[in-house]
């Protein structure tokens, strides 16, 4: 099967519809001077279809705007969507590459296994980012921190109410241009400990990235900013003790000898910047730990100075170190701790390959404008 789509995807041929009202040069330089993050967006998306019977097909490059669906949708009744998140970077010399993309494809491809959808085959998922940012790619920053945020897709369009998997799917890429994550510099970030609620259960989804993981962890978001936190940490569901994530990032422990740890859990999304800096410590002759973690665990082993540092990684902040974990009656840490020195090592080392900086020895980057 995985050879059948493979041949598939060499006859993907997309149609390109230019955006007649793309904005002009001086609009555009305007936007991306503080472009924060997903509040601006380019000029085009990507559309590809799917069909029970037809498969993937009619793949377009068309202006971005509103998406027609119709009310009895299923994705709108039965939040059948996945999605998945990466970025371009633009270069010295000008190129614009994207970091590790195929695991993203591959991710989305595990998602939408999870939800019922068609995994859209590696080399689509490919082509579609590269034929979005050699249309807007003007769009991509030259400056600083800054990239362009790719942000791929897919939900079940077919409009029905009964409860099965979709007979017709969308695919899309839209970008947004991001700012710097820390545009005053680096601040560490304090964090809430949610007790009340869990982000996903044993068997549910929460390894997959679907929006009802997200929609799940907001109100205890929302009890973490009135604690006076950034983010919320989440426990397991089953007995409340273990680490599991953060809203939208993986949590990492720095032992006083080196050695990162972080949480194992099936309900876990599988970062890929968490994968990308374990990587980068066991370069250093660094040991790494996936394992499960008790709150106590932390607790203790920070009291006893051997837990030295935290930070939180993903996507959009690639690390954020952590100064403190605040919870209902305890506190791990000070909130004026400044970062850890691994951590900001791992942080930059990580953000100079990605900038093209430092050469690439994992062969992790991919060109798009080429």
């Amino acid at each position: 099967m995985a050879i059948q789509l493979q041949m598939a995807a060499q006859d993907l041929h997309f149609q390109t519809f230019r955006n007649e009202n793309a904005k002009s040069k001086e609009e555009r330089d305007a936007l991306l001077v503080d472009p924060g993050f997903g509040k601006v967006f380019t000029d085009h998306m990507v559309d590809i279809c799917w069909s029970d019977k037809g498969g993937w097909h009619r793949p377009r490059v068309q202006p971005y705007g509103p998406i027609s669906m119709d009310p009895a949708a299923a994705v709108l009744h039965y939040s059948q969507e996945v999605f998945e998140g990466l970025k371009a970077y633009r270069h010295a010399d000008g190129s614009v590459w994207s970091f590790r993309p195929e695991a993203n494809a591959y991710r989305m491809q595990r998602s939408a296994r999870r939800l019922a959808l068609p995994e859209l085959p590696v080399e689509y998922f490919l082509e579609s980012i590269k034929q979005l940012v050699r249309n807007d790619i003007d769009w991509v920053p030259e400056s600083g921190e800054q990239s362009l945020y790719l942000r791929p897709f897919m939900f079940a369009k077919e409009a029905f109410l009964g409860v099965r998997p979709a007979n017709k799917v969308n695919y899309y890429v839209i970008a947004s241009p991001a700012g710097a994550y820390f545009p005053g510099g680096v601040a560490p970030v304090s964090i809430w400990l949610s007790t009340d609620y869990a982000r996903a259960g044993k068997g549910g989804t929460g390894a997959a990235k679907t929006g009802g993981n997200y929609a799940s962890s907001l109100v205890a978001q929302q009890e973490a900013y009135e604690n006076g936190c950034a983010q919320v940490l989440f426990l397991d569901s089953e007995e409340g003790l273990y680490l599991e994530e953060l809203g939208g990032m993986n949590v990492v422990l720095v032992h006083k000898d080196g050695t990162l740890i972080t949480p194992e859990s099936s309900s876990i999304l599988e970062g890929i910047t968490l994968d990308s800096i374990l990587h980068l410590a066991r370069d250093r002759g660094l040991a790494t730990e996936m394992r499960r973690v008790s709150i106590h665990e932390w607790r203790d082993e920070a009291a006893s100075g051997n837990i030295t540092e935290a930070f939180a990684c993903g996507t959009a902040a690639v690390v954020a170190p952590i100064a403190q974990l605040k919870a209902a009656n305890f506190t791990i840490g000070d909130a004026d701790a400044p970062a850890g020195e691994l951590t900001m090592s791992l942080r930059q080392e990580l953000l100079d390959i990605q900038y093209g900086r430092l050469p690439d020895p994992h062969g992790w980057m991919t060109r798009l404008d080429a």
